[in-house]
Order: C-alpha cells, then structure tokens, then sequence
C-alpha cells in the first residue's frame, strides 16, 4: 500500500529543496520545488508502491530544473545601456546567480560558489550524489548516460574542488 502523499513531502522535502537550490540557486529554488510537487500529486495515481520515490521526485525536480533554467535564459534582462555587439551563439551560460552569495554559504569558505563554477553535468552530478544521496545509477538514469561516466563527472568536480580550495589555502597562508 503506498503513503498519503503528504508523507511523501514531509520526507523527501528538505532533499528536494536541497537539489533545486544546487541546480537553480536560492532565488528559484522554492518555486521549481511546488512546481516539482505539483507534478508529483498529479502522477503519484499511477506510481507504483514499490517505486524509489526519493528518486522519482529528484528525477522530477531536476526535470522541473531545467525548464527553468532554459524559461530564465529566454526571459528579458533590462539593461542601462543597449549593448553594440550581440554575443555570440552556442556559448555556454553563467551558473545559477546566488549559489555563491555568503549569506546561503553557512559553511563561509566559498564552498557553493566553487560548485557553482563547476561545469553543468559536474555540479549536478555533485548535487545528486552528496545533496540527494543517490547511487550513480540513478544519476546516470536521471542525466542520461552511464553509472560509470556519473561517477567519472563527481571524480572531476570533486578534484576541481579540491584544487581550488587548496589554491585558496595557500593564498591566504602567503597573505
């Protein structure tokens, strides 16, 4: 027998909230997460009892995610001035604005904007895996791609990390 869906909020909630802050930043993260749980209510009908729905709801707010980004990068900046020359196509965007904001860094070592640096596939793998909690297969299932290329995408992230905070060591020590 499956839960009332309200269990399932109060479960995976806080985790899903977590994802979408990783994914989309503080700013969007509370709305991708109604959107994410709108969209559960509605296809939690058919959702079998055996499901994974710590998973389902990651695979769904990750979807939701990415409709938001791609709809924030086709919404209007206003500007002071109108720029001469037009940028050019196929250039890979910024990250999520605010994942780097020391307010939401409680930590207070630049840890999320490091991360937010990352590489898309990089940064959500890290966000999936050490927010989340998921096995690589799931990653893999949610990104598209194999478990052993999710693995190879925290491997990455997780080094840059570590060699940007080490750098950051070591200029604070020569200061």
């Amino acid at each position: 027998m499956k839960q009332p869906f309200e269990r399932l909020v109060d479960l995976h909630g806080a985790t899903v909230l977590r994802v979408c802050r990783a994914v989309v930043g503080p700013a969007d993260a509370d709305d991708v997460w109604q959107e994410t749980f709108l969209a559960a209510l509605r296809a939690y009908p058919e959702l079998p009892p055996d499901a994974n729905t710590e998973a389902w709801l990651v695979t769904i707010a990750h979807r939701k995610s990415i409709d938001s980004v791609r709809s924030g990068s086709r919404r209007p900046v206003p500007v002071a001035e109108f720029p001469d020359a037009h940028p050019a196509h196929g250039t890979a965007h910024a990250p999520p604005a605010g994942l780097g904001d020391p307010a939401a860094d409680a930590s207070g070592d630049g840890i999320w904007e490091r991360v937010a640096r990352l590489p898309d596939k990089q940064r959500r793998v890290i966000a999936y895996r050490y927010l989340a909690d998921l096995p690589y297969n799931e990653i893999a299932a949610i990104l598209g791609g194999s478990p052993a290329a999710a693995r190879r995408a925290a491997a990455d992230g997780l080094k840059s990390l570590r060699a940007a905070l080490s750098a950051a060591a070591s200029e604070g020590e020569s200061a």
